[in-house]
């Protein structure tokens, strides 16, 4: 038989090109799935229950969030369930349905939990304390309501920012208008509440600060 020698010189690039792709079996990432409901502490264990009672899970905190130590300070050792927010994945074993983290987003003893009435067309919603503000966020605009003030309906432009920062910024009657949120861990100072990222609203010289969440309508 005879030998081609320029044909193998042609296959020598082709053989190394496709060892230096460094082709990995690596497996897919797992997907996740966001669920509200109640929480309780059982056994030094985090058991929930969904909004709507079809599911019921044990929660594996893999992403070392505090959530049990969070759960024991608003109470729910003694029995009184706790609204959260969280994301995870979702699996069945030894018998038992678990969720392991990868997002807390909430937790809450006190205020809206399940019965929230916007939740899905919530993009976003913050808060803060003396004075009290709250801004929520959805696709239509954004409503600012504060103390001794009439609430505030605004259009809004959304910029992403470096570091998983998030401006909403608008203009009234002259007046600027921004919300910065960062992803870090908040806790809220007059209620306990903890959530997943910390607000600063810049009201033209006035700075307030505050905690944030985004909401159903948000896939992050």
């Amino acid at each position: 038989m005879r030998r081609h020698p320029t044909l193998l010189l042609l296959l020598i690039p082709l053989i190394a090109g496709c060892q230096s792709l460094g082709w990995k079996d690596e497996a897919p990432p797992r997907p996740t799935e966001r669920l509200q409901g109640q929480l309780t502490v059982i056994d030094g264990q985090l058991a929930f229950r969904s909004c709507q009672g079809e599911r019921r899970l044990r929660l594996v905190d893999s992403i070392d969030s505090g959530l049990l130590d969070d759960a024991l300070a608003l109470g729910s050792d003694t029995g009184t369930p706790l609204f959260t927010d969280v994301r995870g994945v979702l699996q069945r074993q030894n018998n038992e349905d678990r969720m392991e983290l990868t997002r807390l987003y909430r937790v809450q003893a006190e205020g809206h939990g399940c019965d929230a009435p916007d939740f899905r067309q919530l993009l976003l919603a913050a808060h803060g304390n003396e004075p009290g503000w709250s801004l929520r966020v959805t696709r239509e605009g954004m409503l600012l309501e504060r103390m001794d003030h009439s609430p505030l309906a605004l259009p809004y432009l959304e910029e992403q920012l470096p570091g998983g920062q998030t401006h909403f910024s608008s203009e009234a009657n002259g007046q600027q208008i921004g919300l910065w949120v960062a992803p870090q861990r908040c806790v809220d100072d007059a209620s306990g509440a903890v959530s997943h990222l910390t607000a600063e609203l810049r009201l033209g010289d006035d700075v307030l600060r505050g905690c944030a969440y985004y909401g159903g309508a948000r896939n992050d």
